[in-house]
């Protein structure tokens, strides 16, 4: 009987040294991944990414020369939506934060993280498909509070069933979709048509696009 595939890695950012410290932290809290490549910035993965050869998680930075890492994500979106990307950053602004957040990254930590959180990034992203610490999430009610307040009341909503309402909820833990339909009885194909038609409905495109809605509207309090 064969074990979970080794998840496979890449890393993004023009500082070499840094990489080379960040494949070092990487060995020593899990060998259990494998580095396929590094880049240098946007267009240098664009190089050496491929079909064959697109990593499960990719850690990348903000600013890069030529190509940054917002440009770098909307490509990848294009390109590589199976990419998980974990966005290590000294960037701590709430609008850039926030804004990868809605390009639909999988994590966003400090570059100046402890060897152990890092560990525990990897190991949620590979496992959960996502990584969001407190700072991460209180900057984003921030956001969302702000802009409630900027535009005013909000306007007529989507008119969900209550199994979706369910869902959505469901969808702001740390549960994966699998065990979400454990959690609801069903099976995880009616899962994903429950997933399916919540970004239809609400326009949005992630996990994380989800979590902002239910979060803006109260459907769950943090």
């Amino acid at each position: 009987m064969t074990g979970k595939p080794i998840p496979t890695l890449a890393l993004v950012d023009d500082h070499t040294l840094f990489r080379k410290g960040m494949i070092n932290l990487i060995s020593m809290v899990n060998a259990n991944y494998n580095i396929l490549f590094e880049a240098d910035n946007g267009e240098d993965l664009q190089k050496k990414i491929s079909k064959d050869n697109q990593p499960d998680i990719l850690l990348m930075d903000i600013n890069m020369p030529h190509m940054d890492g917002f440009a770098t994500v909307e490509w990848l979106r294009e390109h590589y939506p199976l990419v998980n990307v974990l966005v290590v950053s000294m960037i701590q602004k709430e609008e850039a934060i926030v804004k990868m957040l809605k390009l639909g990254v999988k994590g966003y930590v400090c570059k100046d993280i402890e060897p152990r959180e890092l560990g525990e990034a990897l190991h949620s992203i590979a496992n959960k498909g996502f990584y969001y610490t407190d700072f991460i999430t209180g900057k984003l009610v921030h956001s969302l509070q702000l802009g409630e307040s900027a535009n005013g009341a909000s306007s007529m909503l989507p008119v969900m069933n209550d199994r979706e309402k369910d869902f959505l909820k469901l969808a702001c833990t740390e549960f994966t979709y699998n065990e979400i339909a454990a959690k609801m009885f069903v099976s995880p194909k009616t899962v994903d048509g429950y997933r399916n038609s919540l970004f239809e409905k609400l326009n949005v495109k992630s996990r994380v696009g989800l979590a902002l809605y239910a979060v803006k509207h109260g459907f769950v309090q943090l």
